[in-house]
């Protein structure tokens, strides 16, 4: 059974890539590097720049004091047909690679979060949650993320590496009371900066980067290793983080920045 939140096309597109046209130019007018720009709004980039003086504040990356947190990129969301499929996740594949093997080299963590269901949980814990986005037989469909079953594993294209975190979060935020042990693995390695990646952009994603920051993480999310559902969904997710949460950067400008850094912690 499908969930009932579909993936939809997108009629603002258009627009979103007007949009798109004017914010590369916002940030060109205020002398950042001929670089592309993140894929944010043009309003909210005059906000930020207007604010903060720069779109961006992060400027550079310790490889050791920062992590790569890559969000439920399992089957039961980037499978062709999958029960909740994310169809653009499939896309940002090649860009996590990246990023996941610039941050080993930098020195840094990469984790692999795995959203995880255990038997009953969803019956017992998320009655506030089923069936309103879950559909009448939602329990059964979230079932297929349950440990052990297919829909749990990690899409099998990632690049996961002996040396990387696996953790199974239970909620949508990795960091929330009783979601998993992440906060407590990545302040063992003295991490202070996150690099969030993975899907959908705009709920776990979105959740984990909320909480991160009143934790006292650095966040960056990264436009183009993040997807969901449809293109507005996405940019409205990245407008609200690089605003009030912590900054959006592109892949191309994170490797950079971990290939530059430091490799000594902070």
């Amino acid at each position: 059974m499908r969930a009932n939140i579909e993936q939809q096309s997108d009629p603002g597109a258009s627009a979103l890539s007007n949009d798109r046209a004017r914010s590369q130019q916002a940030v060109a007018q205020a002398g950042a590097p001929e670089e592309r720009s993140p894929d944010l709004s043009p309003d909210v980039v005059d906000a930020i720049i207007g604010a903060r003086g720069q779109l961006n504040v992060v400027g550079e990356l310790s490889g050791p004091s920062t992590a790569l947190v890559v969000i439920d990129m399992q089957n039961f969301f980037v499978a062709p047909g999958a029960a909740l499929e994310v169809a653009a996740a499939r896309d940002i594949v090649a860009n996590i690679n990246r990023l996941a093997a610039a941050m080993r080299t930098a020195g840094g963590t990469v984790a692999w979060i795995r959203m995880t269901f255990e038997p009953d949980e969803l019956s017992d814990n998320w009655t506030a949650f089923l069936p309103v986005n879950g559909g009448p037989d939602g329990a059964g469909m979230f079932s297929a993320i349950e440990p052990g079953r297919s829909g749990h594993e990690l899409w099998h294209l990632l690049d996961v590496n002996g040396s990387d975190l696996v953790v199974n979060k239970r909620r949508f935020s990795a960091f929330i009371q009783g979601s998993s042990d992440l906060q407590a693995q990545l302040d063992e390695r003295g991490v202070d900066t996150l690099i969030i990646v993975g899907t959908l952009t705009n709920v776990c994603c979105e959740s984990t980067a909320r909480d991160a920051m009143m934790l006292n993480y650095r966040v960056v999310m990264v436009d183009d290793a993040t997807a969901t559902l449809n293109e507005r969904a996405h940019r409205a997710a990245l407008d609200n983080v690089a605003m009030f949460f912590g900054e959006v950067q592109t892949s191309e400008r994170v490797a950079t920045m971990l290939a530059t850094g430091s490799k000594v912690r902070r």
